[in-house]
């Protein structure tokens, strides 16, 4: 099958490389001319048969624009997938704007990493059955070998919806684990952390893929000395508790996931000096005075 591929960063150009390799045709456009195949959009879509098929994945903050110039570029018939991390409201929008000039549109939550070429992508997609069934061999590409791995999440919306709840969940998991870590660190009686993950790793109920990965970080640096634990979020942990306290869902772990990132951002935290001096006032508690 014929794909159009834009954004070639470290998922997009994984994705091309894993469908290549499973036979499908696959034309990719980037900014960056050297991993490119064609100079600009225009020339991608003068590449690709009618009807075509155009998947996105581009940073969330140029994902309109992207679409709008492509939309512009296709034709009645033809289908766009916006496989980045878009907010899951932005779905409905899009595909009411496409669909008055003929042009498809699915969403596809995508996960993987930079693991994803290898081991395959969970995939979770949102639109029109129709538009399912015409992706099947691109999603079947992708996914992992088996029967896990991918879904038909529900409407248009629903597969960025689906990855922001997996990546809330992505959030707790991390933080956990990150937490647990910490405290080994912190112990008298524990002589070889890293040891202590390893052993995790098979026969464990907390045994995972983020496990495996914290064992490979702390195999390179046992101490993670060379780490800041200055830690960003991409949006989906914040979309996440947005929906929790739209819904009234109880969401007490990944929450506190989001908001201890926000944490690691304070050198000296506001908050915690206010605690400091609220517990000197009341108990005449010790603090320690800023350097």
């Amino acid at each position: 099958m014929q794909l159009g591929l834009v954004g070639l960063g470290r998922m997009g150009g994984n994705m091309r490389g894993r469908l290549r390799a499973a036979g499908h045709e696959v034309i990719g456009y980037d900014r960056n001319p050297e991993v490119s195949d064609v100079e600009s959009l225009a020339g991608l879509i003068e590449r690709l048969a009618s009807p075509r098929v155009v998947w996105v994945m581009v940073p969330a903050g140029v994902t309109d624009a992207t679409i709008d110039e492509l939309s512009g570029l296709l034709s009645e018939g033809d289908l766009i997938i916006d496989g980045g991390n878009s907010r899951f409201s932005d779905d409905a929008p899009r595909a009411e704007r496409l669909g008055k000039v003929g042009i498809g549109y699915m969403d596809v939550g995508v996960s993987g990493g930079v693991w994803g070429l290898e081991n395959g992508y969970a995939l979770m997609v949102g639109g029109d059955a129709e538009h399912v069934a015409r992706l099947a061999p691109i999603f079947e590409a992708l996914k992992p070998e088996g029967q896990f791995g991918f879904v038909h999440a529900g409407p248009v919306g629903a597969g960025h919806y689906a990855k922001m709840v997996h990546n809330g969940i992505e959030y707790g998991l991390m933080h956990a684990y990150a937490e647990g870590y910490e405290l080994l660190t912190k112990s008298e009686i524990i002589t070889d952390v890293p040891g202590v993950i390893k052993s995790w790793r098979e026969g464990s109920v907390v045994e995972s893929w983020l496990l495996d990965l914290l064992d490979r970080a702390l195999d390179a640096d046992p101490e993670l000395a060379a780490l800041s634990g200055y830690t960003e979020d991409t949006g989906e942990g914040r979309w996440t508790v947005e929906e929790a306290i739209r819904l009234a869902v109880p969401m007490n772990v990944i929450a506190a996931s989001l908001f201890a990132r926000f944490v690691s951002r304070q050198d000296d935290s506001p908050a915690m000096k206010a605690v400091s001096a609220l517990r000197q006032q009341f108990g005449g508690h010790a603090v320690r005075k800023s350097s």
